[in-house]
């Protein structure tokens, strides 16, 4: 049966109005309010998200950040630090009655990789569906110590000539399932090292040559650049194509704003939410 998902693009906006406005839509399509929602956004500056489960100050320079003058926030999923600058950002919720909600964590992810996949497939790139539940490809995957996302996949991710090109991560809370992730456009990656903690400059050499072995972008794999818009509709078929489903064109309601809104002032923006590991 082909599902039926909303579509908005919510443009720019600050790391912490992105986060809050993912988790208000969240809640909206849990309590039935809003439908089942794809969406897609970017970042008004370079911004590091933090996984919810990550020490800030351990694994984040935010004398860096404020030298470079980055965004910083904190996710409330899981997963490793990720430099959001140019990328296109996706998310999707679905309540818990959700067919995607009633799998499994490991399951979720697979399904909602073949729309990655296919999306992909649209700019032209084959992208592989990489399980990590095969031992074999487990050891080949391997994660280092890096705080940073991209240096290895999760148990489903997409993967480009041995390459990880998309990261993403998944909460159960409020009554449904939230997934978003990263798909990179262009990487600076001394950016993303720049802002990050090591032991020693070493020790951040060898797992900077380790990460350039293991995530590539678009631009490089494209040898072209690929526009926000174009990705955005390329994926847009991706996920049509993919999970199957069917899809409509929408906005962010009244409701998902003001909710935003509260979350950004009371959460988001909030040293208590931010540092709080």
């Amino acid at each position: 049966m082909s599902w039926s998902f909303r579509v908005i693009d919510t443009g720019s906006a600050s790391a912490a109005m992105n986060m809050a406005l993912d988790e208000a839509i969240l809640m909206e399509v849990s309590q039935g309010h809003s439908p089942s929602t794809i969406r897609f956004y970017r970042w008004d500056r370079p911004s590091i998200s933090l996984g919810y489960f990550q020490r800030a100050t351990k694994e984040i320079d935010f004398e860096a950040i404020q030298k470079k003058d980055f965004d910083f926030v904190r996710r409330m999923t899981g997963g490793r630090a990720v430099l959001h600058d140019r990328e296109l950002t996706y998310s999707v919720t679905v309540p818990d009655e959700h067919e995607l909600a009633k799998s499994s964590i490991v399951e979720s992810y697979r399904k909602l990789s073949l729309g990655l996949q296919e999306g992909f497939s649209q700019l032209g790139l084959h992208a592989e569906v990489v399980s990590l539940e095969d031992e074999g490809m487990r050891e080949k995957f391997k994660s280092g110590d890096s705080a940073a996302c991209f240096d290895s996949p999760s148990w489903y991710e997409l993967v480009v000539e041995g390459k990880k090109i998309a990261g993403s991560a998944q909460v159960r809370s409020h009554g449904g399932l939230l997934q978003h992730g990263s798909l990179l456009l262009d990487l600076d990656v001394d950016d993303l090292f720049d802002v990050l903690l090591f032991r020693s400059e070493k020790h951040k050499q060898l797992l900077r040559q380790d990460f350039d072995e293991r995530a590539i972008s678009v631009k490089q794999l494209a040898h072209r650049d690929v526009s926000y818009e174009e990705a955005k509709q390329a994926f847009s078929v991706g996920m049509q194509n993919g999970l199957p489903c069917s899809i409509h064109p929408g906005s962010v309601t009244e409701r998902e704003w003001t909710l935003a809104h509260e979350l950004l002032q009371t959460k988001y923006s909030q040293d208590s939410w931010n540092f709080r590991r």
